[in-house]
């Protein structure tokens, strides 16, 4: 099975409370909705596109806890998004949530990276993480993730949680597809592709 990350991010790597101003305050954050003034018509679609084509999904324990609460009790079938999430198989990774509520949760408690492997090993199909950025940074160190899907908005946020931290392993990425909305939105899909290659120092 597939894994791909799908991560909406700010020109400066924000991802921390795209969708609304109360989604996720943590550390004081006072920015949220940057993400939503942005998103149309053509972004709604690419978005829906890629909920519709997931096998199952994987998520963070904040991420999942958002995601139930707003899109496990919608019963509009019509949504894409809605539906997609609610039929299909959902991998929470934590240490503390013992209950879910949502409907087809499993909890991976234990050695996650390994019970990912076991997902993965699966023959066909797409598992896919949307926001959850600690779990997506544990899977990139992990060298789980095959393909990272970025929609950047055309804001630059300045404070909040970034997808990649101030320091941290070192990747090169390989341009899959790119999309762009007339709102400035552009999707990159990439794909890892080990380490990247530096400069060595010339003299002339």
């Amino acid at each position: 099975m597939k894994l791909t990350t799908i991560t909406h991010v700010s020109v400066d790597g924000v991802m921390q409370g795209l969708g609304g101003s109360d989604e996720d305050r943590r550390g004081g954050f006072e920015r949220g909705g940057w993400a939503l003034p942005l998103f149309d018509e053509e972004a709604t679609t690419i978005v829906n596109q890629i909920f519709q084509r997931a096998d199952a999904f994987l998520f963070g324990r904040r991420t999942y806890e958002i995601f139930a609460g707003y899109w496990g009790v919608m019963t509009d079938s019509d949504n894409p998004i809605a539906a997609a999430l609610n039929t299909r198989p959902k991998y929470v990774a934590s240490t503390t949530l013992t209950d879910p509520q949502w409907a087809d949760t499993t909890v991976l408690s234990g050695d996650v990276a390994a019970a990912i492997g076991e997902l993965k090993a699966e023959p066909a199909g797409e598992l896919q993480v949307h926001g959850s950025g600690v779990l997506v940074r544990r899977l990139l160190d992990n060298h789980l993730v095959d393909e990272i899907t970025l929609l950047t908005y055309p804001v630059v946020v300045g404070q909040g949680t970034r997808l990649f931290p101030d320091t941290g392993p070192d990747t090169a990425l390989e341009l899959v597809d790119s999309q762009s909305t007339a709102k400035g939105v552009t999707m990159q899909v990439y794909r890892p592709a080990g380490r990247p290659q530096y400069a060595t120092s010339t003299h002339h």
